[in-house]
């Protein structure tokens, strides 16, 4: 069997940083990363990012040596990616802080208010359901993500999580201010403006969790395998015939209830941005299926059907 050497170096400053003899052919990039660490263990696998050129793509843990346009002499460029941190733990420091921000000012917990105000309730119906239904939207992200998520990349740039920190908890403290504030004043509708939006808001949880589940179906426990989603016999997964990511669309929903339902202007900002921000992420998504899949359903959009 022809073995296979490969140079590693560095994609900045073209140093060499490794040479590992007698490559297997059938080693995947996964297999040569834990190599490289054994000679710089500084350099964890997630942290690494090897490419064929210094400024081209990185290649995929799952590639295969042999399959890739080198020689029996390959060599393979390297770039710190930096200190990562595994989305598990991401994910529940981005939900729990909002969670326990907004029951603080739910609370009315000493120096927010005042000293008058201190462990005070609100008389107005809408702020406990305010409440209630926040909460639970967290909670419910806090369990999907021990429960339901199944993630195609383990980790993530330490960096990221002080910014998607201070995106949630920054957020969740500024509408909570204000909703739970003693000169607080209820939507001007009412009792049915608020009905609509918990009805609102209770359907697109409802869609968001279906669809949550319908992805995890769709990728069996650590796969990294990509499939077509469809729709189920789950009414809330046939959001699939019009969109590409309807988890997106069901979250914005969701804000968008809230934001009526409470009628106060951080809520409404919050849906705004997230809704840009999943705008993004789901024409990213929208566009990796039509380049992966040949056959997939041309009438979908990617967030909003028809539209966009």
């Amino acid at each position: 069997m022809k073995h296979y050497e490969v140079e590693i170096r560095d994609a900045k400053t073209r140093e060499k940083l490794c040479f590992l003899d007698k490559v297997e052919p059938q080693a995947t990039i996964s297999e040569i990363k834990t190599l490289f660490t054994k000679t710089h263990p500084q350099w964890y696998p997630a942290r690494q990012s090897l490419r064929l050129d210094p400024k081209g793509k990185s290649l995929k843990d799952e590639d295969v040596l042999q399959k890739l346009p080198v020689g029996t002499t390959a060599t393979l460029y390297f770039r710190d990616l930096g200190a990562q941190i595994s989305w598990v733990t991401v994910f529940l420091t981005e939900y729990a802080g909002p969670l326990f921000i907004y029951l603080l000012f739910y609370f009315r917990v000493p120096f927010i208010y005042g000293r008058k105000y201190d462990f005070t309730s609100s008389r107005h119906t809408v702020v406990h359901l305010a409440c209630m239904c926040h909460s639970f939207h967290y909670i419910k992200r806090l369990l999907e993500t021990l429960f339901v998520h199944r993630f195609s990349h383990g980790t993530m740039p330490l960096r990221n999580i002080f910014k998607n920190c201070t995106y949630y908890w920054g957020f969740a403290a500024w509408m909570a201010y204000y909703i739970n504030h003693p000169l607080y004043t209820p939507p001007t509708y009412g009792v049915q403006q608020v009905k609509l939006a918990l009805a609102i808001f209770v359907i697109c949880q409802l869609g968001n969790f279906s669809i949550h589940m319908a992805l995890r179906d769709l990728r069996p426990a650590g796969s990294k395998t990509r499939k077509i989603p469809y729709p189920t016999k789950n009414p809330f997964t046939w959001l699939f015939l019009l969109v590409s990511c309807p988890n997106y669309t069901y979250e914005v929903g969701s804000w968008i209830g809230f934001a009526i339902m409470t009628q106060c202007v951080p809520v409404a900002l919050f849906s705004l941005v997230g809704f840009t921000q999943m705008t993004i992420w789901a024409k990213g998504k929208h566009r990796s299926y039509l380049k992966e899949f040949r056959d997939y359903p041309p009438l979908r959009m990617p967030i909003i059907p028809f539209l966009l």
